[in-house]
């Protein structure tokens, strides 16, 4: 059989992104036959290598699947995060969004007997849709900025916006001073003041760790509350606050 990348074996089997697996890989949290990996480029014989990845303080030996069966086990979650959880495979520095994905919080008391994981970030402080799956692929499609998946915020600042920082918030900026860390424009889809307060709905193709609020902070504006509406085509609908349902992967792309 022919050999694959190590971190495209791990997306695989539905444990995370391709770049989230050279995270482990590079944190040295990924061993092949028993030996911690140090090479970004090994690779793997699917039929007979053994890999094991080092999450929530532990060892997992990862099963080879075999692809209808792995294709027959996809699962698709999505999550309506509230506030003050995380997008970790872990709860070692808060509460996991995985913590919520229990029969009570499911509007059909449905039962999730499948390890999933978030796709991308949301911030801890954010609320609004999570999309979690074991579907490897799907998440390195979704998270990839290659593929330029449109992802939808509801955005409430403190103050109006005035035309000059619409133009930089949709043209791009740099978000230090040294200026080595510019993002791409955001796209402002809508936009109405209600009292002292802007709500916007904005669109990222490409999003870095906290994007928005860093381009509104950087422009002197406050962001008061942020909410991801929409992944693609998955939109949130009237999924209520720390709820989940199953749905299928064409809800999706």
């Amino acid at each position: 059989m022919e050999k694959i990348r190590l971190q495209k074996y791990i997306a695989n089997q539905g444990v995370c992104s391709r770049r989230k697996a050279e995270g482990l890989i590079a944190d040295k949290k990924v061993k092949l036959n028993r030996e911690i990996v140090n090479e970004m480029g090994t690779k793997v014989d699917e039929s007979s290598d053994r890999v094991d990845i080092f999450l929530e303080g532990k060892w997992i030996k990862l099963q080879n699947i075999e692809k209808q069966e792995r294709q027959d086990s996809l699962v698709y979650i999505v999550l309506n995060k509230p506030i003050d959880y995380i997008c970790s495979s872990s709860n070692e520095q808060g509460k996991s969004v995985l913590d919520l994905i229990k029969p009570e919080n499911n509007l059909k008391k449905q039962e999730n007997k499948t390890r999933v994981y978030p796709v991308g970030r949301l911030d801890k402080d954010s609320e609004g849709l999570v999309l979690l799956t074991n579907d490897g692929d799907l998440t390195n499609i979704i998270t990839h900025p290659k593929y330029e998946h449109e992802k939808e915020y509801e955005v409430i600042i403190n103050k109006s916006l005035d035309k000059k920082s619409k133009k930089v918030l949709e043209t791009g900026m740099f978000l230090d001073k040294e200026k080595t860390e510019y993002v791409t424009g955001i796209e402002i889809i809508k936009e109405f003041n209600k009292g002292k307060r802007t709500i916007l709905n904005v669109i990222l193709k490409e999003g870095k760790n906290r994007q928005i609020r860093k381009m509104f902070g950087n422009l002197g504006f406050h962001v008061q509350s942020l909410k991801r509406i929409r992944i693609n085509k998955l939109k949130l609908s009237i999924l209520p606050i720390g709820k989940w349902k199953f749905i299928k992967k064409e809800d999706i792309v």
